[in-house]
């Protein structure tokens, strides 16, 4: 009988400790799994209205996911699909995907006029956070240059209309120019799908 009983004690300490196993954390490549539908492999997305992930810096990517987890940001899908997710797992999300080559969007259609015309308006208003044409990721202010240019567009609608907040200093600027001039979210959009 009491031998009975330790078996059944060994068997159930096993069991716990399987169970814990399947109950672990995921990797970070296994949770980047879960974003490649809509991001792309690795985070290097193809798809016109949605944004890279690949080589952003890991705050930023883990200040974005808080963000939509807690309704900061526009509510969007990504709203939902944060929930389901806690902060270290945004950790090893973004681990994961500061670690991959960064990714621009090729052969995306611009006027180059237009392009020419955002390039000076990016000098003017935008290069003191966004470093180098917006090509920079470890700036903590993410990836503009050969981001996909319907998500460019939609970000920056966002921010003007109120649905996702900025800082200060960007507030600040985005109204002047746009003071200055109505089309400058157009121009700077086919000078980011310019990718220069």
């Amino acid at each position: 009988m009491i031998k009975e009983t330790s078996i059944k004690s060994t068997l159930f300490v096993v069991g716990l400790a399987l169970g814990t196993q399947v109950m672990a954390m995921p990797s970070a490549q296994m949770l980047s799994y879960t974003c490649a539908g809509c991001h792309g492999t690795n985070g290097a997305s193809n798809g016109p209205a949605t944004p890279s992930l690949a080589g952003l810096s890991k705050d930023y990517l883990v200040e974005a996911m808080q963000a939509y987890k807690n309704d900061e940001r526009s509510p969007t899908i990504m709203n939902r699909i944060a929930k389901g997710y806690n902060d270290k797992e945004f950790e090893l999300m973004g681990e994961f995907f500061s670690e991959q080559e960064v990714h621009s969007i090729g052969k995306q259609s611009y006027d180059n006029a237009k392009a020419k015309a955002g390039k000076k308006l990016h000098k003017k208003y935008c290069s003191s956070c966004h470093s180098e044409g917006g090509t920079v990721t470890d700036d903590e202010a993410g990836l503009l240059a050969g981001n996909a240019a319907l998500f460019m567009k939609y970000s920056l609608v966002d921010f003007h209309d109120g649905s996702r907040d900025m800082p200060k200093k960007m507030k600040k600027k985005i109204k002047k120019m746009l003071k200055r001039d109505a089309k400058a979210f157009d121009k700077l959009v086919n000078y980011y799908s310019k990718g220069e």
